[in-house]
């Protein structure tokens, strides 16, 4: 039996200097409404921050993103979609924007991605909040099937940015799981091993009545190295996540 959430929470607020400082780190709780009304354009635009991120200095993406968003139309999928060869062709050498042929090829497949989930939903967003946390693993499985380059972290990164009540599997998370008895590897891969933390977010989520979101931050915070509240407040996801 894995170790109560209860425990984990005790140990991450000493080490943050009490329970209202803890509190104080995490993010707004997850918004179901708001994520319903997201965009399908700024679906599609989160993915490709995503994966241009993946692999690279975060901030550079960051501080570019204005010209990425020009690049690729504000990335309105049907725009996009009926660009024809030559627009993708020029923008592996537009100097606006990270030049990877294979990132940029993945946004015209999302664009496809985006607007067949669309027609299933009635938008991206609409699926988002509609789909239970309790399956997460089936979500990121379904990103990692149907989109492009969505798969690993970055799917489990572009649900968090996107506001999806979501776990992230960082280091520190996996270390704090692996600590309280969870059976799964330095890099769980398998199917078998993401059910396994699923099952035990379901856990902490009965036990303790708080959004999973959450508990991988409380969970990061709780063990490794401890970041002062300066650095986490800075950091890309405002944790040790």
């Amino acid at each position: 039996m894995a170790t109560s959430f209860k425990t984990i929470y005790a140990r991450a607020a000493k080490r943050k200097g009490g329970e209202a400082q803890l509190k104080k780190l995490l993010p707004p709780k997850p918004d179901e409404r708001k994520l319903a009304k997201l965009t399908d354009d700024r679906a599609l635009a989160e993915m490709a921050k995503r994966i241009f991120s993946a692999g690279f200095v975060w901030s550079v993406i960051e501080n570019k993103w204005d010209s990425f968003e020009a690049a690729f139309l504000k990335f309105e999928p049907r725009k996009l979609l009926h660009k024809p060869d030559e627009f993708w062709e020029k923008l592996a050498s537009d100097k606006r924007i990270v030049r990877n042929p294979q990132k940029i090829r993945s946004v015209r497949d999302n664009a496809q991605f985006v607007l067949d989930i669309a027609a299933e939903h009635g938008s991206f967003g609409k699926l988002l909040a509609a789909w239970p946390s309790t399956n997460q693993v089936g979500l990121l499985e379904l990103l990692a099937k149907r989109g492009s380059r969505l798969g690993g972290n970055t799917g489990q990164y572009l649900i968090r940015f996107l506001g999806k009540d979501s776990f992230i599997l960082s280091r520190d998370v996996i270390f704090c799981l692996r600590d309280a008895g969870v059976e799964i590897a330095e890099n769980p891969t398998s199917k078998r091993e993401r059910q396994r933390v699923q099952d035990q977010f379901n856990i902490w989520a009965k036990e303790s009545g708080l959004p999973l979101t959450h508990i991988s931050r409380i969970c990061a915070m709780s063990i490794g190295p401890n970041y002062d509240t300066e650095t986490l407040q800075h950091s890309m996801g405002g944790g040790e996540e």
